[in-house]
C-alpha cells in the first residue's frame, strides 16, 4: 500500500547539464524490481529543489515509467504557492499516486503561513498528499498542533516526520502523541535512516528511507522484520548498519548515495549539482571499505 512498509527515496543523478534520464530510470526500476512497496521520486535525495520545474517534470515522467506499475509519490515543494502548484500539476498529468510537499521558505513562515499553503494546494488536488517534516533542511518546525490542522485537511494523507528518539519508549510516546492529535486516517511515516527500526517499532507505518532508494533489499529487510512484529529483528539489522548511519550523519545522505552509486556504477559523476560537491577524497575511501564490510553492492 502506498503510506506503508518502504518507501525508497532515489537520487536523481544530474550535473549543469542537466538529469542523467538514463542512470535514473534505471535506479527507479531497481526498486521496483526489489519490491519496495512505493517510490520517492524527487524528495530531498533527489535534489528536487535544485531542478527546474521542466526538469522535475521530466524526471516524474521517467519515475512513472520506470516504477512499472509500483507507486510514485513526487516532490512538489517550492518556494511560491504558485510554483507548488504548478509542480504539482505536472505531478498528476505524470500519474503520480501521491504528492509530498515540505514548505520552502527563505524568510521564516509562519504557522498560518505554512497552514496556508496546505491548504491552498490541497484545494486542487485528486491525489493524496503527504506532509514533508524535515527541519533540517526547511527550517520550518512543526507543532502538533499544526499537524493537526493540516491533518484535517482533504487529500492530506500521510506525515513524514523527523527521526524519533533513540530510546524505545520515548519514540513510541512521540508516535502517540502526534497520532492523538491527527485524524486516524492519516498515516505517519519516519525518516532519517538511522532512526527507521525505532520509528517503525513505535507504531509508524512506513520508513522513507535513503538507503531504500540504492539498496532496497537491505532496507526492506529491516522494514519486514518491524511490520511482522520482530522489533529486536529489526533493531538488530539497524545496529548492522551503524557505520553507514554515521556517515548520514556526518555528511548527509544525498552525498553518501551520490559517492555511493558513482562507486557501484549506477551513476556517473558529477551527479550533484553545483555548489553540492561530493565526498572528499578520504571520506570516499572509508566509505567504499564500509559497503565493501557490510556487503552493500548492487543486489544488496
Amino acid at each position: 500500500m502506498l503510506f506503508t512498509g518502504l518507501s525508497a527515496f532515489p537520487l536523481t543523478p544530474s550535473d549543469e547539464s542537466g538529469i542523467d534520464e538514463k542512470a535514473y530510470a534505471r535506479l527507479v526500476a531497481r526498486l521496483a524490481e526489489a519490491g519496495v512497496d512505493s517510490i520517492g521520486a524527487l524528495g530531498s535525495t533527489g535534489n528536487y529543489a535544485y531542478l527546474s520545474r521542466e526538469q522535475r517534470a521530466a524526471a516524474v515522467r521517467i519515475a512513472v515509467e520506470a516504477a512499472d506499475g509500483v507507486p510514485v509519490m513526487a516532490g512538489i515543494g517550492a518556494l511560491r504557492t504558485s510554483q507548488v502548484l504548478a509542480l504539482a500539476e505536472d505531478a498528476q498529468r505524470a500519474g503520480v499516486s501521491a504528492v509530498l510537499l515540505a514548505p520552502m521558505t527563505y524568510q521564516s513562515l509562519t504557522d498560518d503561513e505554512v497552514f496556508g499553503l496546505y491548504e491552498q494546494v490541497t484545494r486542487e488536488l485528486s491525489v493524496p498528499l503527504c506532509v514533508y517534516d524535515n527541519p533540517a533542511t526547511t527550517h520550518v518546525r512543526f507543532t502538533d498542533e499544526l499537524h493537526g490542522r493540516i491533518a484535517a485537511l482533504p487529500q492530506v494523507a500521510a506525515i513524514k516526520i523527523p527521526p524519533v528518539p533513540d530510546d524505545p519508549a520515548a519514540a513510541r510516546q512521540r508516535v502517540e502523541a502526534l497520532r492523538a492529535r491527527i485524524p486516524g486516517s492519516v498515516a505517519l511515516g519516519v525518516s532519517g535512516d538511522w532512526a527507521a527500526a525505532g520509528g517503525l517499532n513505535a507504531g509508524c507505518d512506513t520508513w522513507y528511507s535513503v538507503t531504500g532508494g540504492l539498496f532496497p533489499r537491505t532496507a526492506l529487510a529491516l522494514t519486514r522484520a518491524a511490520q511482522s512484529g520482530d522489533a529486536e529483528g529489526a533493531v538488530a539489522r539497524s545496529a548492522r548498519l551503524e557505520p553507514l548511519w554515521g556517515f548520514f550523519r556526518r555528511y548527509g545522505g544525498l552525498r553518501v548515495m551520490s559517492a555511493a552509486a558513482a562507486h557501484l556504477g549506477l551513476a556517473t559523476e558529477p551527479n550533484l549539482p553545483l555548489p553540492l560537491r561530493g565526498l572528499p577524497a578520504d571520506a570516499r575511501r572509508d566509505l567504499v571499505a564500509v559497503l565493501d564490510e557490510l556487503d552493500l553492492g548492487t543486489n544488496a
